[in-house]
């Protein structure tokens, strides 16, 4: 790569369904914005199934061997990678490459050492951190977060997660576990297992679109109502006016408003960017996510804007390239 050219990365989010990857263009200044909306381009975009039930060791050579793939794919087509980075679902230990810490939702993922199978198949640098802390990164530095200096990122998509970006700096905490916004206490999801395994109630089991879903069943259960699948169709009876579905909605999202609200007031951040499947539910939701939140913030935590993610599918892709091209500047191998 010539001196002053834009990097690219190959970059994967590693998720509980879906491993997607792609090419990450960056600016060629890690301060200066690509494009004419500045954002990186992404190019090449690619996914494999995760298939969880097959365990962490399977999912650890397929993930190389997809890498590989695109390695390939890149040299075909003259890009030059410079190195890879990896959003990883779970907890991974950024220094070693282990994933030290994981949920049921993929068996046996704790405990793979990354780096160690990616140096089996490249030379390229190699750096791992958290999916949804990448995706606040990848929010923070070119989406809609960007030019802020304390950046909360809340997605809530099947889960809930967060992650706290203070100067560009991604914020993990003492164990790595800083941002794990979906494990924060609610009253509204007492009885309801979080992905966790407490039942004492957290906001996950009640906000995420799992959540929705088993929420508006609970209550349905009550009321002789039909169920439904998943979330997406919680919102659309919502829309349709169903009165069972307009209160899990506003009930949800409030809950969620008061718990983002708590954590702004430990954090005090410039932003709050929220992202994720469930934030398409529409104004009904967002009202009473925005009421929940001025109902639990302080005064002047109040001012930082609620704001719907820019980046969409794409943001932990940038952000995992983002951490790469950080590690590379630090003089990391």
């Amino acid at each position: 790569m010539s001196a002053g050219a834009a990097p690219t990365y190959l970059a994967f989010d590693i998720g509980g369904t879906k491993v997607a990857s792609g090419f990450v263009t960056l600016p060629a200044s890690a301060n200066a914005n690509a494009g004419a909306d500045g954002r990186p381009e992404v190019t090449a975009r690619c996914e494999i199934p995760t298939e969880a039930a097959r365990g962490g060791e399977d999912l650890k050579n397929r993930i190389v061997a997809f890498a590989v793939r695109q390695l390939e794919r890149a040299e075909a087509e003259g890009v030059a990678i410079a190195g890879v980075g990896l959003a990883a679902a779970g907890v991974p230990d950024s220094e070693t490459g282990e994933i030290v810490s994981a949920t049921d939702i993929l068996p046996g993922w704790r405990g793979q050492r990354i780096y160690d199978a990616f140096a089996a198949v490249t030379d390229l640098p190699v750096h791992m951190i958290g999916d949804v802390g990448a995706h606040g990164l990848g929010e923070a530095t070119y989406g809609a977060g960007r030019g802020r200096g304390v950046v909360l990122s809340i997605g809530v998509g099947t889960g809930i997660g967060g992650a706290i970006v203070v100067d560009g700096a991604l914020f993990t905490g003492a164990h790595g576990v800083a941002g794990h916004a979906g494990h924060v206490p609610s009253a509204l999801g007492r009885g309801f297992l979080c992905s966790c395994g407490t039942l004492e109630g957290h906001i996950e089991p009640v906000a995420s679109g799992t959540g929705l879903k088993d929420l508006y069943n609970a209550r349905c259960d009550a009321e002789e109502g039909e169920p439904v699948a998943d979330g997406s169709q919680v919102a659309a009876r919502a829309a349709a006016g169903e009165p069972l579905a307009v209160g899990v909605i506003e009930d949800s999202a409030r809950a969620l408003g008061e718990c983002i609200g708590g954590m702004g007031n430990l954090i005090d951040p410039d932003v709050i960017v929220v992202s994720g499947s469930v934030v398409k539910a529409g104004p009904l939701w967002w009202n009473a996510l925005r009421a929940g939140f001025e109902d639990s913030a302080l005064q002047l935590v109040r001012s930082a804007p609620l704001v719907e993610g820019e980046l969409g599918g794409a943001a932990p892709l940038i952000g995992a390239a983002v951490a790469v091209r950080r590690h590379v500047a630090q003089g990391r191998p």
